[in-house]
Parts: C-alpha cells; structure tokens; sequence
C-alpha cells in the first residue's frame, strides 16, 4: 500500500476519534490486547503527543481468566503501555462456565468492572468497529428485534464513547500493519460454536465480496434505526412523564386507552428508565395481560431477569426476588442495632421517631417477626380490625406485608415499625427506626 493511501487511513482513523471525543480530555481505554483496542490506544497516544497535549489517558485490561494465554495478553498490555507511557489497570473477573451463556456473562463482567473504575469525570473508549456493528445488527435480527435492538450501538452512550465504529477492520488492520503494532490474537475468535464469531468467520464474508459496501449500509440501517428511536422516544416522553410516579412506578390507568403500539411502546420506556433487560414481545404481551388485566382483587406477580412485575392500586412496580422470611423470629436485646433478613434493613432504638411506645417490661422478651393475623386494636383507633384491613388502609401492598418488622413483647404484637402502635403498647418511652 502506498504513502498516499496510508496517510488517508490514518486521517481518517484520527478524525473519527476526534469527532468522538470532542472536548473531553479524560479518556479510559478498554485494551485487551488485540488488533482493534491496539490501534485505538496507539491512535489515541499519538493525537496526545501531536495535537492535544492536555488529553489525559488510561487503559484497563480484563482478565477473564477463560484461556490459558490470559496471563500472558496481560503482561503484553503491561509492556505496550509502559512503551506508550499510559497507566495500565489489570481486573481479574470470574466466569462461571457451567451457567449459561459464557459471551454475555464475560461482556457483563468486563463492564462491570471497567465501571467501578471509571471516574465521574471520565469517559470509556471501546473499539467496537464497522465490522462489529454489522454483527451486532444481525444478531439483533436473529433474536427477533424490533427498531431498538436493530439499532445495534450507539456511537456516544453516556460516558461510553465507540470512536471507531465507523472504521472497518481492513483499515484498522493496515493501519496497525504500518505503524507496526504488536498485538495478541485470542484464539477463540477463530471459534465458530460463538453466535458472533460464525457471522465474522462464515457470513459476513461472503456477503461483502458479494456486496463490498455491505457493512456500510447495514451500519446506515442501524443509523436511521437509531433516529427512529429517538424520535419515537422524543414523541412519548411527555405522556411518559405523566404516567411515572418519582419513585418510578407505572400509573396503569391512562395506558388501557392507548393503542397496543403506544401502550408497548411505554412499557419499553419504563422497563428501559428501570435499567433492566428488555423483555421479549410474548413477555410483554403475558404481562399485560396476567399482571395489568388480572381481577382487581387478585395479587399478580411476573417474574423477569431475576426481578418481578407487581400490581397494586393501578400502578406497576419492579421489584427485586424476596426471600420468603414470613416465619423468621429474631430476639433482640434493644441495646444494639438488628440487622434484619434479605436486605429489608437495620432496626434500631430512636425515640425521635413519630411513633413511640411502652418500653418492655423485665419479664417481657422482645422478638422482631413479619407475620401477624387475627383482630387488633391501634392506639387512636376506635374498635379492633382484622390485620388485613389495616394493611389495606395504611395502603401497604401485599408484597411488603411480610417485610415490615414487627415488635413482640412475648406473645403480645406491639407495633408495626413506622405504621402503627397496638394498645398493648401505648406509651411514649421507647420508638423503633428502620434504616433501609
């Protein structure tokens, strides 16, 4: 290749990162090691030297720990970034190869690690390329998806920046070959059993000698995708607004007067604001039909990624999976906090709570359970309620009623933590706070 057609490349590559990065100067750099974090670090090292003296760099590599060579790509990142004077980050994460999908939990691993790096004020390069939003959109199309999964990546995601994604592989490898870069090669990308890998190694191919300006346009696809997204987004976000609570509940009144597409549309909105996977058509439908639409007495739960979809008073919440701790009796001595099952929170003395009530007598021994049934009779209330009702009038849903602590002395229920005070408890000496 000639010095002309060399020189176009490397243009080319240098202004699409620095269309990318614009006026931000801290940067963390995934670098793995291989051809395209390479020249994305290299590319990013040299606009540094020559033209933005004030760019502040990091790298980070991964360790997965899933091929033997693991060690070894680490200690050649270790030695490229000391040649390039850039400090290196090693994370070790584990993968478990018996649960699932190996892919999607090494992404999410690597992800969640490179986060708890990343600074407020810094911004994460990736290399995603050409070639890999290609893939990308038709792993989209092979699962199904709509505008939003056709989409593929966005070029800006947050703190997230992709400045070669509108670079192919062909001109981040010549120019990796002409800077002459050293990079690994991880041998499971020559592995066809992954989805991604058989598009790389036996489709694409094929299609881009077929059509040589097939990933351009595919890319083109994913673009207008991505407007109509955000076009869409744009048109429901006031009526969106409108119909979520500020602790992100879903009002389902207004959505039984909106068409199916509206109404879908919105519950993508809320299940995407929740920052949860988005569900497929068949869940979307199940949900509203087994949850939204059940009988207004019912008690509907839907369970999705690890999380479940709950009914009360009109609203939809998402909540996380509880452990069932209905039967759990803990003593406690009143002198030290108790920290409580299943993440429900701490339990603690405070007489500055509004609630407060008699102190235990010496022979009276104090219990912290979420189970109580019968009638009861509450301090300011006239005649007794059976325990149901008084769930239903403090508005508590029926999920909760399971989780809020209640004081026993002995036998005898004292109160609800932050809800209410029997008559055997009234008194002024003594209140009980839950920190969540």
């Amino acid at each position: 290749m000639n010095n002309y057609h060399q020189l176009a490349i490397d243009k080319t590559i240098k202004k699409a990162i620095l269309h990318s990065v614009k006026s931000r100067r801290i940067l963390l750099v995934a670098y793995s090691g291989g051809v395209d974090s390479s020249v994305l670090l290299h590319a990013l090292v040299k606009i540094k030297q020559q033209q933005l003296p004030d760019l502040q760099l990091r790298a980070i590599y991964i360790h997965h720990g899933l091929s033997k060579n693991a060690d070894y790509w680490g200690t050649h990142c270790q030695q490229q970034c000391q040649t390039w004077q850039v400090p290196l980050i090693i994370e070790k994460v584990k993968i478990n190869r018996q649960a699932g999908n190996i892919e999607e939990q090494a992404r999410n691993a690597r992800y969640h690690a490179i986060y708890c790096h990343l600074k407020e004020n810094e911004f994460l390069c990736t290399a995603q390329h050409l070639n890999d939003q290609c893939e990308t959109f038709f792993l989209a199309l092979k699962r199904g998806s709509g505008p939003t999964g056709l989409a593929a990546m966005p070029q800006e995601n947050g703190q997230h920046l992709r400045p070669l994604l509108t670079i192919s592989r062909t001109q981040i490898e010549k120019y990796a070959q002409y800077h002459q870069l050293t990079w690994i090669e991880d041998e499971s990308n020559q592995d066809d059993y992954y989805d991604r890998n058989f598009l790389r190694l036996n489709i694409l191919p094929t299609l881009n000698t077929r059509w040589p300006h097939f990933s351009q346009m595919v890319a083109r696809s994913a673009e207008l995708c991505q407007q109509q997204e955000a076009l869409l987004n744009e048109l429901l976000l006031a009526d969106f607004k409108q119909i979520t609570t500020e602790q992100g509940l879903l009002c389902l009144t207004p959505l039984f007067d909106y068409s199916e597409y509206k109404r879908n549309a919105i519950l993508r909105m809320w299940f995407r604001s929740q920052q949860i996977s988005m569900p497929s058509q068949q869940q979307l439908a199940l949900i509203w039909q087994t949850v939204a639409l059940a009988k207004e007495d019912a008690n509907p739960q839907f369970i999705l990624h690890n999380q479940q979809i709950r009914r009360y008073q009109n609203q939809l919440y998402l909540l996380p999976l509880y452990q069932n701790i209905e039967q759990q009796v803990l003593n406690w001595d009143l002198t030290l906090p108790l920290d409580l099952p299943d993440k429900v929170g701490q339990l603690q003395v405070n007489n500055q709570t509004n609630l407060s009530c008699r102190s235990p007598q010496a022979d009276e021994k104090v219990t912290v359970r979420f189970h109580a049934q019968g009638k009861l009779q509450i301090v300011n209330r006239q005649g007794s309620r059976a325990i149901k009702k008084l769930w239903q009038e403090y508005n508590i849903p029926p999920w909760m009623r399971t989780r809020i602590p209640l004081i026993y002395y002995n036998e005898q229920l004292i109160c609800a933590v932050g809800i209410f005070v029997t008559k055997q408890g009234l008194g002024s000496q003594i209140g009980f706070k839950l920190t969540t």
